[in-house]
């Protein structure tokens, strides 16, 4: 439901008039829509005049709306002035304390606090951001989402400072007591025509559908992320991003299946058991039994014989030489892989030859079996799946581990272990592992996707059994 506030006359070029709705015919329009239906999730964009905003914030009080999400609406992508100097004061006294959600861009946040009375805040690394920010929300909202598409970044978190430079843009979001930011690689496009609206109203639609306000503001970037790379390109200026590339009812943006699938409910708690495993945290801080490690070695270069077997089928079952290569390219790691496991077990006494003939346990057989019975009896992308959590597992581990303050560097025997998985070689092994999941999964339909989460999820179970054949303590 919809009342509208303002008409404009526009195009991609320009903003070339604004025509108010006269406020008493306004009120007419949300009490009509809230007196009737109502809403969970009320949505403000343009409000375009302090009388508008007197009205908007009186008929939100009156009708007790209590989930609020307000696109700050000031200037259009164009440039155009859409909100009067002489009505910001009112959107902030009125309108900002009721606010559930603000969705500031760089600009819009600088005008906000221009009028509280804060002098020009310069933004030179993303804790500028998130300073700004949680200024902001100490003038009313409870959150306060400022969106960096203005204000680029390099990779290091500090702001570029050419066209060359611009690589990422993080969007801040800030509570009284939490800061989250949102990454995502800089796009240059000339199709950002409404995006704060679009994220705005993505925001809404996942507060309504019951999400809370950090996940809601995730799907709602990756929504708009996806829009701005698959848009059509319409008009000579700014054109509108693509609003329906997700109409296919596949429940995650393009290019975003690895995302969504690590954060579903069913997949996030098996996950967090794998890549958080005593096992691993014992790796990190050096406690881990040295008998442990030896065992764990050797019985994961026989599942790396495998594995390399699996990704193998996998090049087979492939359809196109990319495909092929691609998989190629996997198995020439893991041979890498296997020679390291032979060079660290020399330094534990253990042969290769013995490597080879040792006996596999139990969870190393039910491992690679089920991986390989996925290949056998399903299609590329199941397979592919079924080996996912290890070529992506590995890889969290290895970045969780150097990350966490509780692991240990110096006279840890495991650590350069845990450094061959997030040297360059394994990057990109995985690196090229998610683009051929990513680029497969957008053509799969939704049923397939669910099989597909199953199979991931016994295969993390598989992960898990692997670390629990030996004692972590």
């Amino acid at each position: 439901m919809t009342a509208t506030t303002a008409l404009t006359a526009q195009n991609t070029r320009g903003v070339y008039d604004v025509h108010h709705v006269p406020a008493a015919f306004l009120r007419k329009q949300i009490d009509a829509c809230l007196d009737d239906i109502g809403a969970d999730v009320v949505k403000t964009g343009m409000l375009a005049s302090a009388e508008t905003i007197e009205t908007v914030a009186t008929a939100l009080r009156e009708h007790r709306v209590q989930k609020l999400v307000v696109d700050p609406v000031m200037v259009a992508t164009t440039g155009a002035q859409l909100l009067p100097p002489a009505a910001l004061h009112a959107l902030r006294t009125k309108i900002l304390p009721q606010t559930t959600i603000l969705t500031p861009n760089v600009p819009e946040a600088r005008l906000i606090l221009g009028d509280a009375g804060y002098g020009h805040l310069a933004i030179e690394s993303v804790g500028d951001l998130e300073t700004i920010a949680h200024t902001i929300q100490g003038l009313g909202p409870e959150w306060v989402l400022v969106k960096g598409g203005h204000c680029p970044f390099r990779t290091d978190g500090a702001a570029a400072l050419s066209e060359r430079e611009k690589q990422l843009v993080v969007d801040v979001l800030v509570s009284r007591d939490q800061t989250i930011r949102f990454e995502s690689p800089y796009l240059e496009s000339r199709n950002t025509h409404g995006t704060g609206c679009s994220l705005a109203s993505a925001i809404a639609s996942g507060v309504a559908r019951g999400d809370d306000i950090p996940k809601a503001v995730r799907a709602a970037c990756r929504y708009v992320e996806a829009g701005i790379k698959t848009a059509p390109g319409l008009g000579q200026g700014n054109g509108p991003l693509n609003h329906f590339h997700s109409t296919y009812t596949l429940p995650f943006a393009p290019g975003r299946f690895i995302e969504y699938l690590l954060e579903r409910s069913d997949v996030a708690g098996v996950w967090d058991r794998f890549v958080n495993h005593p096992f691993v945290l014992a790796m990190g801080n050096g406690t881990l039994p040295r008998e442990s490690f030896k065992g764990y070695l050797v019985q994961d270069y026989l599942y790396l014989i495998h594995f390399a077997r699996a990704n193998s089928l996998a090049s087979y079952k492939a359809k196109n030489m990319g495909d092929i290569v691609a998989g190629a390219h996997i198995v020439a790691h893991i041979a890498r892989e296997t020679n390291l496991h032979v060079d660290y077990c020399k330094g534990f006494g253990i042969s290769k030859e013995q490597m080879e003939v040792a006996e596999e346990k139990e969870a190393c057989t039910a491992y690679t079996r089920y991986v390989l019975d996925i290949g056998q009896s399903e299609d590329w992308i199941g397979l592919q799946v079924a080996l996912a959590p290890c070529l992506l597992g590995y890889g969290v581990v290895a970045k969780q581990l150097h990350a966490d303050p509780r692991s240990v560097k110096e006279g840890n025997h495991y650590w350069s272990w845990i450094e061959n998985y997030v040297a360059e070689d394994y990057v990109t092994a995985v690196k090229t592992g998610s683009e051929l999941l990513e680029k497969h999964a957008v053509l799969q339909s939704p049923a397939r996707i669910e099989e597909l989460v199953k199979v991931f999820i016994h295969a993390t179970k598989m992960e898990i059994a692997f670390w629990e054949m030996y004692p972590s303590a």
